[in-house]
């Protein structure tokens, strides 16, 4: 028979064990408050406020008024005027900007005309969803813009045609195939998931099995213990990588336009993170089922926060902070410059030196937890 005191003292029971796992505790209630914070604020599928520049090759009262109507727009926000020759495609090729605005010679001279003058607006189409909404609007943003020169213009160019013409180039993937986007992001995500994941639990599974007390009785360092431990996972990393690569390629026809050294050397770099950020996580977990928590609770900002689902350039400020301490998410800047946009090693310097930093941190706090594990 059902006794409902037995039932009470195994829930006591349960309560105490609770308590004493605060970690997994504490990490049941973050996860839903995380994933609130991130769904609620942090997500936006309808990116606005995207960095732009503008190439303005002929500087009059038309185009300064087209200037101030970008300025106004809620899709574009104006980081910079490319004086320079090519600066603009630079800046496109690197990542800085999403979209490039380039007002041609003898714009105004041709507008009066009727000539049609063609202002160019160039965007990065590596994620169709970041750019579809301004490339919807490019036509509707210079309409305001010159609606008041309309008026001034001799009858025989008030009508349609509009006496200008928007000729939008999607750059890097100029039909929009989704797959460009998301295949090359998946490796940051497969690896990110899967060593952090591996490494954490193997090495918290020893402290459980009370093998690592073996080490202690050795001349081992610390850091040899923290070397010989994550290199055997080099290999797997460096074999997913080639798993999606090749996927990539002959599978979903995704060309790798930039140098391969670069890439390799980015993906040594982030395989190497990811192992510290797992090992520097079996410091801190007792037991594999916190390991795998503590994952999780890695993994879900990570998906989120670096751009992979959802443009990075539409989340606020915060939301952004955070994703910048996340390794995923210069390397997925990575590997999408380096495949779609022909970038070299001089153009991922900027998310390279990041990606450095994050790794000399994680290695520096893995072994200094495990020094003290060991003490």
């Amino acid at each position: 028979m059902i006794s409902l005191s037995r039932i009470l003292a195994v829930f006591a029971k349960e309560l105490v064990q609770m308590r004493r796992d605060r970690l997994t505790f504490a990490i049941m209630i973050m996860v839903p408050i995380m994933q609130l914070a991130l769904f609620g604020f942090a997500i936006d599928t309808d990116p606005r406020h995207l960095p732009t520049a503008v190439e303005l090759k002929d500087d009059g009262p038309l185009t300064r008024s087209f200037l101030a109507s970008l300025r106004q727009s809620a899709y574009v926000d104006i980081v910079t005027i490319a004086r320079r020759e090519g600066e603009g495609e630079r800046l496109l090729r690197a990542g800085k900007i999403s979209f490039l605005i380039v007002v041609p010679e003898n714009f105004e001279r041709d507008f009066v005309r009727g000539a049609r003058p063609e202002i160019l607006f160039a965007a990065d189409a590596t994620d169709p969803v970041a750019s579809s909404g301004a490339i919807a609007a490019a036509r509707e943003i210079a309409a305001r813009a010159f609606a008041p020169e309309l008026d001034r213009l001799p009858t025989r160019l008030r009508g349609a045609p509009a006496p200008f013409e928007i000729i939008v180039h999607r750059r890097y993937n100029p039909a929009g195939v989704t797959a460009f986007n998301i295949v090359p992001g998946l490796l940051g995500v497969i690896l990110t998931m899967t060593l952090i994941m591996i490494t954490s639990i193997a090495l918290t599974r020893e402290n459980e099995r009370g093998t690592i007390e073996a080490l202690l009785s050795t001349p081992v360092l610390p850091v040899e213990v923290m070397i010989g431990k994550t290199t055997p996972y080099i290999l797997v990393g460096v074999i997913q990588t080639a798993i999606v690569l090749g996927a990539a390629a002959h599978v979903f026809r995704i060309p790798f336009e930039g140098a391969p050294g670069a890439f390799a050397l980015a993906a040594a770099l982030f395989i190497f993170t990811n192992l510290m950020l797992g090992y520097m996580i079996s410091t801190v977990a007792k037991t594999q089922m916190q390991a795998m928590q503590m994952t999780f609770f890695v993994f879900l900002p990570s998906i989120l926060l670096s751009g992979f689902m959802f443009p990075f350039a539409a989340m606020p400020g915060w939301a952004q902070a955070i994703g910048q301490c996340l390794p995923i998410t210069h390397f997925l800047r990575i590997v999408r410059e380096v495949m779609l946009k022909g970038a070299g090693l001089a153009d991922i310097t900027g998310d390279l030196v990041p990606l450095a930093v994050i790794f000399a941190v994680l290695a520096v706090a893995a072994l200094t937890r495990f020094r003290r594990t060991l003490d």
